[in-house]
């Protein structure tokens, strides 16, 4: 049992990559989305047919997280969840063309490190350990004020989108903010799993009917189409999508152990590898660039100069032309010129012309 939730929570990082990879190159042939327009924005991404096909994957890997979380603890399927973002990173390369910095591929290696780390720290006996439900007072006192903390940082990181002169983001405010909405829609997977019992279907139903947990998947799962969607296009793949992940996996670890009350191993070796493996990705987290990096300076010529000059945003004027010559006197020998104009001044518009 322990190791199909291993095999069912790959599988989901598989679906959830190729989900959000055919989302952001569907996302690119889109108008710009805006969250101020929540009914246009969703019209436009039901047209596009490579937007639906990710859907559909993003869809499976919901599947494979409830198989999941019935069959491991919270902090150990998190752990493993973020391994996904190395899948996610060679694909956005591979697919989208998008390049990752330095620093971004020691995020890469340190996120490696974490799902061994949290891989180490499973045993057998952890399927025992593994909470249904969480009462309910409980998980509404952790999600109302998350889902407000959220809906606050990403309107934070709009209005300072919105100013003028401002270096281009990277996502991380939007992968934060979006990261808390889907943390509580994890705790609320987290409870439906709980719920679910394939041989009493109509009992099972009612009971999740009674339970908080779909109403705030519901919540989640519309308000964070809009916002990840937006965010999204905005943002490269590569940056938002691993900001979101980590996010919502030491979001849904740290509240959903004090919400369902699965206990940590008891072992300290195995305590200090599941410990260790959250708090590296906790650090990916911390040090992944907030900016995008400047656009790279005109290649030198040969001969040390710039290929191209800048170009001034104020032309000058354009420089005045030589004064016509005045004509000569007369000579009877020859036919009489007519009066040339002489030049009295140059201005900035050109030349003063008199009799």
């Amino acid at each position: 049992m322990l190791w199909w939730g291993v095999a069912s929570a790959l599988l989901a990082n598989v679906l959830y990559s190729t989900g959000f990879v055919l989302e952001k190159r569907a996302l690119a042939t889109l108008p710009a989305l805006t969250t101020r327009r929540p009914a246009q924005l969703v019209r436009h991404l039901l047209s596009s047919p490579l937007w639906l096909g990710g859907s559909l994957a993003l869809a499976a890997g919901f599947g494979a997280q409830l198989a999941v979380y019935r069959a491991l603890p919270i902090a150990a399927a998190q752990g493993i969840f973020i391994s996904g973002l190395v899948l996610l990173l060679l694909m956005s390369s591979m697919v989208l063309g998008e390049r990752t910095s330095g620093r971004e591929r020691r995020g890469i290696a340190a996120i490696l490190l974490a799902l061994v780390l949290v891989v180490a720290s499973l045993r057998h006996d952890d399927a025992r350990t593994i909470a249904r439900t969480a009462p309910p007072a409980t998980l509404l006192a952790l999600a109302i004020p998350s889902l407000a903390i959220g809906l606050l940082l990403y309107r934070s990181a709009e209005r300072r989108a919105r100013r003028r002169h401002r270096r281009p983001t990277a996502g991380v405010p939007y992968g934060v903010a979006v990261g808390l909405l889907y943390g509580v829609s994890s705790l609320a997977i987290k409870g439906a799993s709980g719920l679910l019992d394939l041989h009493d279907l109509p009992a099972a139903a009612a009971a999740l009917l009674r339970s908080p947990y779909p109403y705030l998947l519901l919540i989640t799962g519309t308000t964070g189409l809009v916002l990840s969607q937006t965010a999204l296009q905005r943002c490269r793949a590569s940056v938002i999508v691993p900001v979101c992940t980590t996010a919502t996996c030491v979001f849904t670890v740290a509240c959903g152990t004090i919400a369902f009350g699965e206990p940590l191993p008891g072992d300290p070796v195995r305590l200090a590898l599941r410990l260790g493996g959250i708090a590296v990705a906790l650090t990916v987290l911390l040090t992944l660039p907030r900016h995008e990096a400047p656009a790279a300076a005109p290649a030198p010529s040969p001969h040390g100069r710039p290929s191209r000059a800048p170009t001034s945003p104020h032309p000058s004027p354009p420089a005045p032309s030589a004064p016509r010559p005045t004509a000569l006197p007369s000579d009877p020998s020859h036919p009489k010129q007519p009066k040339a104009q002489t030049t009295k001044g140059l201005t900035n518009d050109g030349l003063d012309r008199v009799d």
